[in-house]
C-alpha cells in the first residue's frame, strides 16, 4: 500500500520539477500554511533552506515509498546546479526573478560548469536585497539584455550571451573554455556571437584574466572532458592538429570520428578517444565501442583511449607525447578535481 503523502500530490509534482524546492507562496496556495509547515519541519519532511524556501526532498522520498532515488538517472552534479538556480529564483520572487550567470547556463543545458555553483539571480526593478543562504543578487544595471531573457519552463533565464559574459570571468580557464565550447556545440551560441560575449564581458572583474581564453574556444568539442584533454595537450606542447577527425577505410569511407587527432611523420593518424562514464558503460555501448575500435584500428590508425579518470590525472598529454616525434613536453600544473 502506498504511504500517505506528507504533501498534496500536485505540490509534490511541483517540488519534483523544482529539484526538490518549494517557496512559501506555493505551499500556502496548496493549503499548507505556516502551522502545517512547522509540523512538517518537526517531522523532518520539510527542511528550511533560506527564508521562504523549503526543501521537500524528504517528503518526495516518502511519497515514493522509499523506493528509487527521486532523481534517478540525473547526474548528481546536474541536479545540484539546477537546484542552485531554483533556490536563487524562489528566494527572490519566482514570478519576477531572472536566473543569471552560471545558474542560467545550468538551466539552458550548458555543460562544463563546476560541480557546485552559487545561487544567483536578478530582479528587473534593480532591487538588491540579499535573502541569505549564500544567494547572490545581481544588479541589472550592468547591461543585462532584458529582451534576450528566455523562458525555461516556469523560470525567467538570462540569454546565453549575457549568462556567459557573467560566468566566464568568474570561472577558471578549464571551466570557462568548456562552457563556451558547449554553448557553441549545442547551438545556443553561434561562433560569431563569441565576440558579443567578449564585449559584454569587457570591464567585468576577471575579464583581463580571461583575455587569452577566447581563442581557445572550439565548438566541435563534444564534451567538457574533450575540452579539458585538449587544453592539457596544448599546455604540454602537443596540441592536437584537429578535432572530430574523420578516420577513413581503404575505400575512403568514414568509419569513425576521432575526438582529437594528430598526423604523424610516417603519415599515420593518431586518434585520441575520451570515454565518459555514462555513455560507454552499458553492454550495448561496450559492444558498439569494440566494433568501432576494430574498424578504426583496421585502417592503420593509432588509437589511444582514455577515461575521465585519465583526464583528471593528466595522463592524456604525457601518453600522446610518446608518439609525437619532436614534441617538447612541458610540465603541467597540478590537475584540478571536478
Amino acid at each position: 500500500m502506498r504511504p500517505t503523502a506528507p504533501l498534496p500530490d500536485h505540490l509534490l509534482r511541483t517540488a519534483q520539477v523544482q529539484d526538490g524546492l518549494l517557496d512559501s507562496g506555493q505551499c500556502g496556495a496548496a493549503g499548507v500554511g505556516s502551522a502545517r509547515r512547522a509540523a512538517l519541519r518537526r517531522a523532518g519532511m520539510l527542511l528550511p533552506v533560506v527564508r521562504g524556501v523549503h526543501d521537500a526532498a524528504p517528503a518526495l522520498a516518502v511519497a515514493a515509498g522509499g523506493g528509487p532515488e527521486v532523481w534517478a538517472g540525473v547526474h548528481p552534479a546536474d541536479h545540484a546546479r539546477r537546484r542552485a538556480a531554483w533556490l536563487a529564483v524562489l528566494a527572490l520572487d519566482r514570478t519576477r526573478a531572472v536566473a543569471v550567470g552560471a545558474c542560467a547556463l545550468a538551466l539552458l543545458g550548458v555543460q562544463g560548469l563546476p560541480a557546485r555553483i552559487r545561487p544567483e539571480a536578478a530582479l528587473p526593478d534593480g532591487t538588491h536585497r540579499a535573502p541569505g543562504g549564500d544567494v547572490r543578487v545581481r544588479c541589472l544595471d550592468v547591461g543585462l539584455d532584458l529582451d534576450a531573457v528566455q523562458q525555461v519552463g516556469a523560470l525567467h533565464v538570462a540569454g546565453p550571451v549575457d549568462a556567459l559574459a557573467q560566468a566566464v570571468c568568474e570561472l577558471d580557464r578549464e571551466h570557462a573554455v568548456a562552457v563556451l565550447d558547449s554553448a557553441v556545440q549545442r547551438r545556443l551560441l553561434a561562433p560569431e556571437q563569441l565576440d558579443d560575449v567578449r564585449r559584454r564581458a569587457h570591464g567585468r572583474r576577471g575579464s583581463r584574466r580571461a583575455a587569452g581564453w577566447w581563442d581557445l574556444v572550439d565548438g566541435r568539442a563534444q564534451s567538457p572532458l574533450e575540452t579539458r584533454a585538449r587544453l592539457q595537450c596544448r599546455d604540454a606542447g602537443v596540441a592536437p592538429h584537429d578535432l572530430q577527425v574523420p578516420v577513413r577505410d581503404g575505400r575512403g569511407r568514414v568509419v569513425a570520428l576521432g575526438d582529437l587527432g594528430w598526423r604523424l611523420e610516417d603519415g599515420r593518424l593518431l586518434v585520441v578517444e575520451i570515454d565518459g562514464a555514462g555513455p560507454h558503460t552499458t553492454p550495448e555501448a561496450v559492444f558498439r565501442d569494440r566494433q568501432r575500435q576494430n574498424a578504426v584500428v583496421a585502417t592503420g590508425t593509432l588509437l589511444l583511449r582514455f577515461t575521465a579518470a585519465d583526464v583528471r590525472a593528466g595522463r592524456v598529454a604525457a601518453t600522446v607525447a610518446r608518439y609525437v616525434p619532436g614534441s617538447t613536453m612541458r610540465a603541467l600544473p597540478p590537475a584540478r578535481p571536478g
